[in-house]
C-alpha cells in the first residue's frame, strides 16, 4: 500500500492512500501501468453500502465502457447499488477474487477488496486525496446537520 493521510470526522476514520484519485462517486482509482487503472469503493462508500454478500458485471472483458456507464452492481444486506465506472475507456476484468470472498471489498477497500480494472482516461472531476478529503468534509457535515434536524 502506498503512503496514507490520516482522516478522521465525526465518528468516520479512514487512512486515505495519497497516490490513488478519488472519484464524487466514492470511487478511488490506483494507475496500475499507462492508461491502466485499477478502481475500488472508498472505505466511506463500504461504509453507507453496509456488508456485502455479492456483485456482478454486465461488462465483459474488452468491451467500451463510457464514464458514468454502469458496469455491474453490487448487493449488500441493506440495498443493490449499481457499479459506475469513472474512466471512459474499455474494461478489462472484475476483480476475481470477489467471486469467492465479496466481502473483501468491505474488509480491505484500498487493497484486496478492489472492483474492477479498466483502461482509458479518469473522469476529470477525478481529484487528488486533498480534494477527496474536503468532499468528505462536506458530506459528512450535510449528514450531521440533517441527523441535527430530524432530532429537534
Amino acid at each position: 500500500m502506498s503512503e496514507t493521510a490520516f482522516y478522521k470526522r465525526a465518528t468516520f476514520v479512514t487512512h486515505l492512500p495519497k497516490d490513488y484519485r478519488f472519484s464524487p462517486g466514492h470511487y478511488w482509482l490506483a494507475s496500475e501501468a499507462d492508461g491502466v487503472w485499477r478502481v475500488g469503493f472508498t472505505k466511506f462508500a463500504t461504509r453507507m453500502l453496509g456488508d456485502l454478500v455479492d456483485h456482478q458485471f454486465e461488462k465483459k472483458p474488452g468491451e467500451a465502457v463510457a464514464n458514468g456507464e454502469i458496469v455491474g452492481s453490487v448487493e449488500g444486506f441493506k440495498a443493490i447499488s449499481d457499479l459506475y465506472s469513472p474512466v471512459e475507456g474499455r474494461f478489462i476484468e472484475g476483480n476475481p477474487a470477489l467471486v469467492q470472498d465479496p466481502e473483501r471489498i468491505g474488509n480491505d477497500p484500498y487493497g484486496e477488496g478492489w472492483l474492477f480494472r479498466i483502461e482509458g482516461t479518469p473522469d476529470a472531476r477525478c481529484g487528488d486525496w486533498e480534494s477527496y478529503r474536503a468532499q468528505l468534509d462536506a458530506t459528512i457535515d450535510r449528514m450531521l446537520e440533517k441527523q441535527g434536524g430530524e432530532a429537534e
